[in-house]
């Protein structure tokens, strides 16, 4: 790998520095692979839209049949990112995430079924397997025969994945696994399991390896179906493994490194999960649209009401942007990119959200229609509140954006003690075990100087959305030093301050994507042509920064005291002590 693909654009920026090169020119998807994927979502549409009234059906039984698995294995969704020669598809992060859009556009629990699969289940084998461990199953992954699930989270431990229970001692030449996982997206269905587990060895007693399981072991076991509030046709189980006897070539990657294996396939696979949460956008969108324009209230469509035209146009600003950072992601892991764990984790926070603003606007939109359930809209409510929890809840995330950008810093502040970067080195992991450590008071240039502190490729007439972003990227390095200066060696016990920090990094990035998008648009198409992408770029850049100046300004104002000392008397009193009979 070359050193030019080793840095993070956002860590990066974080130290003050604008690494253009990183997102300019915007990704473009390579040509043969771009024919393939038309193909496919075009076959993807063709089979699901004929079940649209099935889909709500399934939803409201709790269940999918074994006939519609059976037509997405034959479709062959299972074998999105399995490699052509074991009979999948091949797709790189940027065709999976659109393929995955077409099948949320339909139903989000398919889309997670076939997610859940490719996002998580397998990619541990794709990125750590080994040659004879890949042989022996891509085959049966990818014609579906046997389906994946990642089983990481357990009663006990959900966001603090260091604390799991589940072990596997070493005896012979198996490994003897006890333990059992919870809420696991196709327990029910899966043959092939991704389980994470403490070890016994005695040179990694307590650290966490990865493991290959298939279902057929002697000792796995499945509970019912769970009963869900979304995305209630996908299997949702829990997995027991009672003394499951699994071969010792099964260890998936090195011993003792799981928590990394872990975080890897999850940083990878948030690209599945972006992309469901756009295809889901685009498909509300079109529902709002349709519904605005036929819907007539006072003589007039509501779609010339100034309102609903205010909704729908950030609903298309917000699905712009998602996309445009979902897909910067992806081509950042396609060209090779090593580094991409904040870029990743922003855009699942940011995609997600997003999706969850679209969601609730378009069923205002629908009124009446939008709160039935013989209308979709409140199944795609319900469907797309997961999101924000799974694969890493956007708290814990937020967490991890903004301790990566204060360790960075961190690094280059002269009396920092080594202590804050050996524990800020997993900063999720470390979250959950800190008690204390040595942080002296630190200062901090900005680097603005450097060459690299402003944009020199865009367009000129990107000139004021530019000038925007980097502003951001002084408040960003300004509100790192605030920070630490403010909290000291408290600094990671501060989740008010570390979350403001984290949601001027989330649009700051998700700014430079859309920069690079309609930079790149302007070039290839014309400035005619991309006069609408030019007017989502002049919203977003200036909500971004209201949102920016807002959270700079909190860090030394604000209302955090206050709210603790609230939430404390509620915590005391179990619930809420004003009623107006006292």
């Amino acid at each position: 790998m070359s050193e030019e693909k080793t840095f993070s654009f956002m860590r990066s920026l974080c130290m003050g520095m604008i690494e253009e090169d990183a997102i300019l020119p915007y990704p473009k998807m390579d040509e043969e692979e771009k024919e393939t994927l038309k193909m496919m979502c075009s076959a993807i549409g063709e089979m699901l839209k004929p079940h649209e009234e099935d889909f709500r059906k399934w939803d409201r039984e709790g269940e999918m049949p074994e006939s519609f698995i059976q037509e997405l294995r034959e479709m062959g969704v299972f074998g999105f990112v399995i490699p052509e020669d074991f009979g999948g598809l091949g797709f790189k992060s940027a065709a999976y995430s659109r393929a995955l859009q077409e099948l949320a556009k339909y139903d989000a629990s398919t889309a997670v079924t076939v997610g859940a699969h490719s996002s998580i289940g397998m990619r541990g084998l794709l990125l750590f397997g080994t040659k004879e461990q890949r042989e022996r199953y891509y085959p049966q992954l990818a014609t579906g025969e046997m389906i994946a699930a990642f089983c990481l989270t357990e009663p006990g431990a959900g966001s603090d994945a260091a604390s799991i229970k589940t072990t596997a001692i070493l005896d012979g030449d198996e490994w003897v696994l006890n333990g059992s996982k919870l809420w696991i997206t196709n327990g029910g269905i899966a043959d092939f399991f991704t389980v994470f587990a403490k070890t016994g060895d005695i040179e990694t007693r307590g650290k966490m390896s990865a493991f290959l399981v298939t279902k057929d072991m002697p000792g796995v076991s499945i509970s019912e179906h769970e009963d869900k509030m979304g995305l209630r046709s996908s299997s949702t189980t829990s997995v027991y493994f009672d003394d499951v006897r699994v071969p010792k070539d099964n260890l998936l990657g090195d011993l003792g490194k799981g928590f990394k294996i872990a975080m890897s396939i999850l940083n990878s696979g948030r690209t599945g999960l972006g992309g469901g949460s756009v295809g889901m956008m685009k498909r509300l969108i079109e529902l709002s649209t349709k519904q605005a324009t036929e819907r007539k209230q006072f003589e007039k469509s509501i779609s010339e009401f100034g309102l609903i035209q205010s909704k729908v146009g950030n609903m298309v600003v917000k699905c712009y942007a998602a996309e445009s950072v979902v897909n910067m992601v992806a081509g950042i892991i396609d060209q090779g990119h090593e580094d991409y764990a904040v870029e990743a984790a922003i855009s699942k926070v940011f995609a997600t959200e997003a999706l969850w603003d679209v969601a609730d606007e378009a069923l205002q939109i629908a009124g009446g229609n939008g709160f039935m359930c013989e209308f979709p809209y409140e199944r795609f409510v319900r469907d797309c509140r997961i999101n924000r929890i799974f694969e890493g809840t956007n708290e814990i995330l937020r967490l991890f954006i903004a301790l990566t950008a204060m360790n960075d810093v961190g690094a280059e502040l002269k009396e920092l003690g080594k202590s804050l970067g050996d524990i800020m080195k997993h900063p999720i992991k470390g979250f959950g075990v800190l008690t204390d450590y040595a942080l002296k008071k630190v200062s901090l240039a900005t680097n603005l100087g450097r060459a690299k502190g402003s944009f020199s490729q865009l367009k000129p007439i990107l000139g004021p959305y530019a000038t925007i972003f980097e502003n951001g990227v002084r408040d960003l390095a300004s509100a790192t030093d605030r920070i630490l200066r403010k909290h000291g060696r408290e600094i990671i016990h501060k989740q008010f301050a570390t979350k403001r920090l984290a949601n001027i990094m989330i649009d700051l990035f998700v700014l430079a994507c859309v920069l690079s998008r309609v930079h790149t648009s302007i070039v290839d198409n014309g400035l005619a042509v991309a006069e609408k992408e030019l007017e989502i770029l002049q919203v977003f850049s200036r909500q971004a920064q209201g949102r920016i100046r807002r959270n700079f300004n909190l860090i030394d104002y604000n209302d955090d005291e206050q709210l603790k000392s609230l939430a404390k008397h509620a915590f005391d009193a179990q619930g809420y002590t004003w009623d107006s009979i006292d």
